[in-house]
């Protein structure tokens, strides 16, 4: 994110969670980029585990399909584009709105370039879990949620309700939402998007209450049922103003059509592996399918491509130029 995951998700979802990831990588570039005579592609990839789903599946078929050498690195969100400018990465995946960095490089550098829709709609949110919802249904109000602040309440949130958030690096509007909105919350950081999960799964097996950021597409809620609380609407006006100042923002994420950004350079000279990322588009289902089977089954990126891309050679053999 997720992933991302600011409004207009300024920004994952993602990030993914988180970006999301640990590593700033601007100053380096594929191992494989001087290789003579290899052809090669080079993948920024958030840390959440939908925005590796889709690396996995695209670096299996650029190898396997079209023969390419494929490197991939873990970049924050903001640093991610850094690096696609600078021509060290080519292409991000899954993108959750970054509209200060559209317009210094696609708009006024024109050194990166749009890469078209991912086909997955993320959407950020906060959520407590279907059997508290189900005893509470005046939870899923905003302005109820004082109301619960004692119930929601651990040893890390200081007297206050708990709002579980993942990585610290996830780019969120929580704290600023907790302060605006009047909410007795502390917002605590579980570190990573594994760590999160890792909570919540917990708190789900002893059917204890939470409050979380969370985000769609992710493959956890076809384990732990979740609910969205109602927040106050996402407005332009709200986005406009928050886009200013982000400590003002008081309303919802928005839902976001998730992007792919290509470094331009790439565009023009990455021949059929420009063209195939530029095809690859899938669903919400085929992104949790692979995810589910890398966070949960333990796969590996490779073994998780290769046993979706088995299942589905109806929707990829589209995405080969």
């Amino acid at each position: 994110m997720a992933r991302t995951c600011v409004l207009a998700a300024s920004a994952l979802a993602l990030l993914a969670a988180t970006g999301c990831g640990a590593a700033d990588m601007t100053k380096q570039s594929s191992p494989y980029a001087d290789a003579q005579g290899t052809k090669t592609v080079t993948l920024s990839v958030q840390s959440w585990v939908g925005a590796r789903a889709n690396a996995a599946v695209a670096q299996y078929l650029l190898e396997h399909e079209l023969g390419y050498r494929v490197d991939t690195v873990q970049v924050d969100e903001v640093p991610a584009w850094d690096a696609l400018s600078q021509g060290r990465v080519d292409a991000i995946l899954e993108d959750w709105g970054h509209p200060d960095q559209e317009k210094r490089y696609v708009e006024d550098k024109k050194t990166v370039t749009p890469g078209g829709d991912l086909g997955v709609d993320g959407h950020i949110g906060w959520f407590v879990p279907k059997y508290f919802a189900d005893a509470h249904p005046d939870v899923l109000d905003w302005k109820n949620l004082n109301k619960y602040a004692s119930q929601l309440r651990t040893s890390e949130s200081g007297g206050k309700g708990q709002l579980l958030d993942g990585s610290p690096s996830y780019v969120t509007n929580d704290k600023a939402l907790v302060k605006n909105l009047g909410l007795d919350y502390q917002v605590v950081f579980a570190g990573s998007e594994a760590a999160q999960i890792t909570q919540i799964k917990q708190f789900a097996k002893d059917r204890k209450p939470f409050l979380t950021y969370w985000y769609e597409p992710q493959w956890l809620f076809n384990e732990v049922p979740m609910v969205e609380v109602k927040l106050p609407e996402h407005t332009d006006a709200c986005e406009k103003k928050g886009a200013a100042d982000p400590a003002t923002v008081d309303c919802a994420y928005p839902t976001t059509s998730l992007q792919k950004f290509f470094n331009t350079e790439f565009t023009r000279k990455g021949g059929k592996a420009a063209r195939f990322l530029h095809n690859f588009r899938w669903t919400k289902n085929d992104q949790n399918e692979v995810a589910q089977m890398m966070a949960e089954d333990g796969l590996s990126a490779d073994e998780a491509g290769k046993k979706w891309v088995q299942k589905h050679p109806d929707v990829w053999k589209r995405w080969i130029p």
